[in-house]
């Protein structure tokens, strides 16, 4: 059996991705393997819109600091304030599936929620763990 090496992880700060983050991480210690969280953002078209709707941001350094804090807070909130296995936290501009499907090339497995913060109300699977369902060169795991 191969021993796995990579485990790559979606998060944006949704409760979806908190349980996508904390399936990861199981399978991370399982395989003892090292777990890496990426958060990706982008400039909203319109600044008010969700998920930076209550941030006044007012240019990309701004937004990359509230996507760090947003990683380290759900980072703490899911595994505690000191992990037990290696964790490396990877924030990027850009849209998230493109940028996950970036970070998990050569991974083991890649693993998003089933809706973040973008997509539309009503959608059963995001457009991002749709994206990467169908792009991935890893197996992924979509968590509910």
């Amino acid at each position: 059996m191969k021993t796995w090496q990579n485990v790559v992880v979606g998060v944006d700060g949704s409760e979806e991705s908190a349980r996508a983050l904390a399936w990861a991480a199981g399978q991370a210690r399982e395989h003892e393997a090292r777990l890496t969280v990426v958060t990706a953002w982008a400039v909203p078209p319109v600044a008010g819109d969700p998920p930076y709707g209550s941030f006044p941001w007012s240019g990309e350094a701004d937004l990359t600091k509230w996507a760090e804090q947003q990683q380290q807070e759900t980072v703490a909130a899911v595994l505690g304030e000191e992990p037990d296995l290696v964790v490396d936290r990877v924030v990027v501009e850009g849209h998230a599936a493109p940028r996950l499907l970036e970070a998990s090339s050569g991974a083991d497995l890649l693993v998003v929620g089933s809706r973040g913060h973008g997509g539309f109300a009503g959608m059963l699977l995001g457009s991002v763990s749709q994206h990467c369902t169908a792009h991935a060169t890893c197996p992924v795991v979509v968590v509910r």
